[in-house]
């Protein structure tokens, strides 16, 4: 293509942060300005190519994209900016650029740099791109500090609040629960209780035309895909499924700073759960504590695959075997009855026999009925006594250790009244130094008492209150389990959604005569909440005593 009949490009860029500076950066005064300089300059065969709303750090803007792939075919003689901030605020990448301009004879004007690659070369212009640069990271910083501020403050920092809340209209910063869609979030944890993993959730939602959460919020007027056309609006991920799964925003708790992003390539990167910052009870909760910690306990486990019939065992993940340690698995007997029973499964790994001694084996009706006769159990102790139940948890104390206790929660309030006091004194001390009422010298040597007692007293109230905790979460964890149990008139069935309620895991021991299936087998039952309990044993009476 002759020089005179290829196109002279105007290229226009705008950002965000270019909008606050005013009219001046608007996409409408920039092409102004670049077709009042190509007509001037009798620049023809002119061709607009904008970036509306793109940082100058991104290099996959279309705009400029379209531009850069008419230089390497040829079709472009020489290409107009603003300024040179327009091209990019990255000065590696904008020298790149520059370089390929130069390479492919392109012509490059910055009207309000006084940049013409025609007549001469600028060697400010390398120094100008760092300062375009430095404008980007110095912008990035601002704004990461107000966002910073704002979380910090308890506010969300989330553009759209998550699939099951809608902003209140009255107050952005608030969060209300769209009950539809809340109403699709409790399933999905009701459906993980009961043994479904996140692909078969998915397909169960999808067989059943169940709005994607991108394709609900579209048709709510929110969200980051107003203008996407939705192929497969009820085609459910199960990455999504998963997603909603972990989040604590559902228990109520604003969760802010779970990912960040570079200013130049502006890319999501996941944070440390460490670094979150949580701020609890800030939104009406869609989800209660107790089901949250059991699905994540049960997202914890191995993954629970079908054992081979299509079906998902209820006591996938929660068997254990007491020798090594290992998780156990299902498998079915080969004969017609296609019964199932657990072994461990570090037992047949080659050379069998080595990582752990024996098999385990153990039907798991077996189990089962184990699990629901110590319910049983433990439920006919509850209606008879509650109280009982409570301090049998609690390790049966004795009494002396409970007025132990008594004792360390006065001491505790004695000491944190003490710390308090201390604050008082040194403030009072150090105001009598300044009023020249007391020596420099009888100031330090007060100062450091008083320091020397707050760190002895901070770390007393420390231990204390840790000892104080201990004995008050057992009996939390007493009245958590009773409230669970009482859920239940009776356990005559036993579901899978109960085994994930009640069962924390199980230890399976090898039988007493290995290999002999009549002698005894020990199975441990951990519960949620409660651990290993064994109910007290009734005193015999005399008369079976004598018997005995």
């Amino acid at each position: 293509m002759r020089n005179f009949e290829k196109i002279t490009a105007l290229y226009e860029r705008l950002s965000r942060d270019d909008e606050l500076q005013g009219e001046s950066n608007s996409i409408i005064n920039q092409k102004k300005i670049l077709e009042e300089y190509a007509s001037k300059n009798n620049l023809s065969n002119i061709i607009h190519f904008t970036d509306d709303g793109i940082s100058g750090t991104q290099f996959d803007r279309p705009g400029f994209m379209a531009m850069m792939n008419g230089v390497n075919q040829g079709n472009i003689g020489c290409i107009i900016v603003k300024d040179m901030s327009r091209l990019g605020r990255d000065y590696l990448k904008v020298g790149q650029c520059m370089e390929i301009l130069r390479q492919k004879g392109v012509r490059l004007i910055a009207i309000n740099d006084n940049v013409d690659s025609f007549y001469r070369e600028d060697d400010f212009t390398p120094f100008r791109n760092i300062m375009n640069e430095w404008y980007a990271r110095d912008t990035s910083r601002k704004i990461q500090s107000t966002f910073r501020s704002k979380g910090e403050s308890g506010k969300h920092t989330a553009s759209t609040p998550p699939y099951g809340y809608i902003k209140d209209e009255k107050d952005k910063n608030k969060w209300i629960v769209d009950e539809k869609a809340a109403e699709i979030v409790r399933r999905i944890f009701n459906l993980t209780m009961q043994g479904n993993g996140p692909y078969r959730i998915a397909k169960i939602l999808e067989s059943e035309k169940v709005d994607i959460p991108a394709y609900h919020q579209q048709k709510l007027g929110y969200g980051l895909y107003q203008s996407k056309n939705f192929e497969h609006p009820y085609r459910w991920c199960s990455s999504t499924i998963a997603s909603i799964l972990k989040k604590q925003e559902y228990l109520g708790h604003t969760v802010n700073f779970k990912t960040r992003k570079h200013f130049k390539d502006k890319k999501s990167k996941y944070v440390s759960e460490d670094n979150w910052l949580i701020f609890e009870n800030t939104h009406e909760p869609i989800i209660d504590q107790e089901t949250f910690d059991n699905v994540q306990r049960i997202r914890g486990n191995v993954k629970r695959y079908p054992d081979g019939w299509g079906e998902y065992h209820p006591l996938t993940g929660l068997m254990y075997c007491a020798d090594c340690g290992s998780k156990m698995y299902v498998h079915r007997t080969s004969n017609y009855k296609n019964i199932p029973y657990y072994t461990c499964s570090a037992y047949t790994k080659t050379p069998c026999g080595m990582l752990c001694p024996s098999a385990h084996r153990i039907k798991a009706e077996v189990v089962l009925n184990l699990i629901q006769d110590t319910l049983k159990d433990i439920k006919k102790y509850l209606d008879e006594d509650n109280e009982a139940f409570i301090c049998s948890i609690q390790n049966e104390m004795e009494e002396k250790e409970k007025i132990e206790i008594e004792k360390k929660k006065v001491r505790l309030t004695e000491s944190q009244n003490r710390l308090r006091e201390l604050e008082r004194l040194m403030c009072r001390i150090y105001e009598d130094m300044i009023l020249n009422k007391i020596p420099n010298s009888r100031y330090e040597i007060l100062n450091n008492q008083y320091e020397t007692e707050q760190i002895t007293l901070s770390k007393e109230i420390k231990d204390l209150e840790q000892q104080v905790s201990r004995y008050e979460k057992e009996t939390d964890r007493a009245r958590k389990f009773i409230s669970l149990i009482s859920r239940y008139e009776n356990f005559d069935e036993l579901t899978t959604t109960m085994i994930n309620e009640f069962v924390e895991k199980i230890i399976v021991h090898e039988r007493d005569r290995k290999g002999s299936q009549t002698s005894k087998q020990k199975i441990e039952i951990y519960f949620n909440f409660i651990g290993n309990y064994e109910l007290p044993q009734a005193e015999l009476s005399e008369e079976k005593k004598q018997k005995t």
